[in-house]
């Protein structure tokens, strides 16, 4: 439907980097109710550069200097717009951007300056990278933003279950690919065939998992992890349970594996039952 397209010009692709823009400053001002830390950094919405645009390539985030001299950049290919639907546009901005993975990468890069030593990171924890924890974040980033009262238009909440479709199909696809030897064609008619992500969008995704083996799997994975230990927490706080202290606890020791993610969280709970 044309109403979910800007215009194929730069004049469709700067209202489209307005758009997002606007929704991100609008997440900030509700974010101190959800999380206790916040990051220093800031946050641009930018279209990719010329040379390395891809139409219908995958909208990403950069993280900025950890000294804070650049701030971080959600990227966004936007030479086809044919392949960025609208309704998808508030979901990807809440989990390239806040509360997604400007928040987990800007917080887990300004640990190393923390005061208090119990909370410091050496630096290598600072920039380490752990695909199921920082797309398994971004993810759930997605699903919280509903819950904290945005993605009220029926289109764009449309837009967000899209994106859970999506990474479900991705899940179907790169087994397919890696595990049984399905064919490009055969995937692209699996992904056309079960979500509604325009062609363009689907082919470039496509690629992607061909050359990427399990990455585009870590999403659901980790996104399930996060919601997992949410629950525990719930259930055994009742009434001491605060989303600020959750979410704290998830992004101030880094990007961790899975595993050690519930150890961290299982600490947590254990030190607020104590008191």
């Amino acid at each position: 439907d044309k109403q979910f397209y800007l215009p194929n010009n730069d004049a469709g692709a700067q209202q489209y980097i307005d758009l997002a823009t606007k929704h991100i400053e609008e997440m900030k001002l509700a974010l101190p109710k959800y999380f206790g830390r916040l990051p220093k950094a800031d946050l641009i919405v930018k279209r990719v550069e010329p040379y390395r645009e891809e139409p219908g390539g995958a909208q990403h985030y950069q993280s900025g200097t950890p000294d804070g001299s650049r701030p971080g950049i959600y990227y966004a290919h936007l030479s086809d717009m044919n392949a960025m639907a609208t309704y998808m546009l508030e979901d990807i901005a809440y989990h390239e951007g806040l509360p997604g993975h400007h928040m987990q990468i800007s917080i887990q890069q300004e640990l190393e300056a923390e005061t208090d030593p119990a909370k410091r990171l050496p630096k290598f924890r600072t920039q380490y990278g752990y695909t199921a924890y920082s797309e398994g974040w971004g993810l759930y980033a997605e699903a919280l933003s509903r819950e904290m009262g945005f993605l009220k238009d029926p289109y764009s909440h449309y837009g967000q279950l899209s994106g859970e479709i999506w990474r479900a199909i991705r899940l179907v696809v790169d087994t397919g690919i890696h595990s049984k030897g399905w064919t490009e064609e055969q995937a692209v008619k699996y992904f056309l065939d079960n979500g509604p992500t325009p062609e363009g969008a689907v082919r470039s995704e496509i690629r992607r998992y061909i050359v990427w083996p399990g990455q585009a799997t870590c999403y659901k994975i980790g996104m399930i992890k996060i919601q997992e230990l949410r629950a525990v927490a719930h259930k055994e706080l009742g009434d001491k349970f605060t989303m600020a202290g959750f979410h704290d606890t998830v992004l101030g020791g880094g990007a961790l594996p899975l595993p050690v993610l519930e150890a961290r969280v299982k600490r947590w709970i254990e030190k607020v039952k104590a008191g």
